[in-house]
């Protein structure tokens, strides 16, 4: 079964990319390249999710999660 997590790209002052799974709290991973962010955060997730299996928890799904961007004046 494959599973799909939405994961937000921050191009961070110093260089590289941090990559955060909003749906999995603390799941965050870090890259020089746009692509070394996905493949760690990737690495990332299996992890998060081994840990969950392990503790008999449930794992989250993006199921039914929309998504909206708002734009406001500042």
């Amino acid at each position: 079964m494959t599973l799909t997590y939405r994961v937000l790209l921050r191009k961070e002052p110093e260089g590289g990319y941090t990559a955060i799974v909003p749906l999995l709290p603390g799941c965050i991973s870090y890259g020089d390249t746009i692509e070394e962010a996905i493949e760690r955060v990737k690495e990332a997730i299996e992890g998060y999710l081994e840990t969950l299996k392990a503790h008999g928890e449930e794992i989250p799904t993006e199921e039914g999660t929309l998504e909206y961007m708002v734009g406001v004046n500042g």
